[in-house]
């Protein structure tokens, strides 16, 4: 969780990297920065909080230079603190090396202590600084040669933009779980986590970067280098579930047509006789088309969302989270009251959200309240970006679905099947990582993991 943007060979790369953040804010809301590279100097300006709040005209006039990248962040690793907002940046024998890292390090623990054995002293608690310390003592006179030789080492989900002197880095590891793709705008190019933030700055999608493909944008072309050995693809389906945003494409295929997909699976396995569907917005919204559609039973908003509010699920205490619950949605009575409803819902984790919102819907008047869920219950941690640090934090990894129906209040609760969710997707179901339903995780994971790892 987070996302990164970057942008070589244009005039205004710092404001179109604004930009670009704005349109990747829902990937991370708590810390955004950009760093700019003019011939012979890196110009950083980075702060806690929304893109809008950290950036203002005279910021974004101060980071002069033609190749930039941008960071909004989401600590799934390290503190939130101000000490780890990215772009992180180093100088190191003349060179400057600036990183925006999406993904999570599972060697991050043995990596730093090796590090530290050698004498590196390390400026924050994020796994992402480890990799601008692995560049810079590579040996390498060569940054090419530089970013290859780090990346070798690493374990576990990255996708990154890189500022290695003058020359924009994109990489994904082996296994792609997280996304990122290249764009053009005119004769500049364009990294980004979406391809909403493509849209956003008018620029053209080109490709996605592979998995386990590392390119180098120079003077205006680009360079693909694919130094390891293929691995077996591990896309993460969250992206799909919940985590992007419907209007982009990820992996190559449409969001907003998947979780219509998903939504319509819904309603095969589980044909419920209601008065109306309605999702729990926005995250359930265009589950909820599929639902209706397929169903044949109206599609109501019984909830309407303040959208001055963030998402609920990112945000990173659970006070914060249960406030938000309260303010973010208002129900609708007069379309609630005395109905059967179906309510659809994108995922389920803590629980305490759903809570919440089917008391409120009950005191609104609903006579019947089912959830359908458009995944299977989730039972296991992710350790390669998605926050589902541990297993107590997750209910259905400890209480039945029975249970969880009850803790919530619903007179019926549903998850779509695994072989359903596999099945609405437009790629092949065995390019995905679904760990976090089977707990068959797609690389070998430490004895011990770092601390960090789990740390929220």
């Amino acid at each position: 969780m987070c996302g990164i943007f970057g942008m070589y060979g244009h005039k205004d790369a710092a404001r179109l990297a604004y930009l670009g953040l704005y349109a990747l804010q829902h990937r991370g809301e708590e810390s955004a920065g950009i760093v700019a590279s003019s011939p012979k100097k890196f110009h950083s300006h980075k702060g806690m909080g929304l893109v809008c709040d950290v950036f203002n005209e005279h910021a974004v006039k101060r980071l002069k230079g033609n190749i930039a990248i941008g960071h909004v962040r989401y600590s799934t690793t390290g503190a939130s603190t101000s000490k780890n907002i990215q772009p992180f940046v180093v100088r190191h024998k003349g060179n400057h090396i600036a990183i925006a890292h999406n993904g999570n390090l599972i060697n991050t623990l043995k990596l730093r202590n090796k590090m530290e054995a050698k004498g590196s002293i390390f400026q924050t608690t994020m796994d992402s600084e480890i990799i601008a310390h692995l560049i810079a003592c590579s040996g390498e006179s060569d940054p090419k040669k530089s970013v290859v030789s780090a990346l070798w080492e690493l374990e576990g989900a990255y996708s990154l933009a890189l500022l290695v002197n003058n020359v924009l880095v994109g990489a994904r590891d082996p296994h792609g779980f997280r996304p990122l793709c290249i764009g053009k705008l005119d004769d500049a190019y364009v990294l980004a986590s979406e391809t909403c933030a493509l849209d956003l700055i008018q620029a053209k999608y080109v490709r996605d970067v592979a998995p386990g493909e590392i390119v180098f944008i120079t003077k205006n072309k680009i360079e693909s280098l694919k130094p390891f050995a293929e691995k077996k693809k591990a896309m993460c389906i969250f992206e799909y579930i919940y985590f992007s945003r419907p209007d982009s494409n990820i992996f190559g295929k449409n969001v907003y047509l998947t979780r219509k997909r998903l939504g319509s699976q819904l309603a095969r396995e589980f044909p419920i006789k209601s008065d109306v569907v309605m999702p729990v917005p926005d995250s359930g919204s265009y589950a909820a088309v599929g639902y209706a559609a397929w169903a044949k039973i109206p599609y109501e908003m019984g909830m309407i969302r303040n959208h001055y509010v963030g998402r609920t699920f990112i945000q990173p205490s659970q006070f914060i989270r249960d406030f938000r619950v309260k303010v973010k949605l208002n129900p609708i009575k007069d379309v609630l009251k005395a109905k059967k409803a179906i309510i659809i819902e994108d995922s389920i984790v803590r629980g305490t959200t759903s809570r919440i919102r089917v008391k409120t819907l009950r005191d609104a008047g609903a006579k019947e309240i089912h959830m359908c869920v458009s995944c299977p219950p989730i039972k296991y941690p992710c350790f390669y970006g998605i926050d589902f640090p541990t297993k107590k934090e997750l209910i259905a990894s400890r209480h039945s679905v029975e249970w969880i129906k009850d803790y919530i209040g619903l007179d019926g609760l549903n998850y779509l099947s695994l072989d359903g969710m596999l099945g609405a997707m437009f790629l092949p179901k065995d390019d995905f990582c679904i760990a976090c339903f089977t707990g068959k995780y797609p690389t070998k994971l430490p004895k011990k993991l770092s601390k960090s790892v789990l740390e929220k």
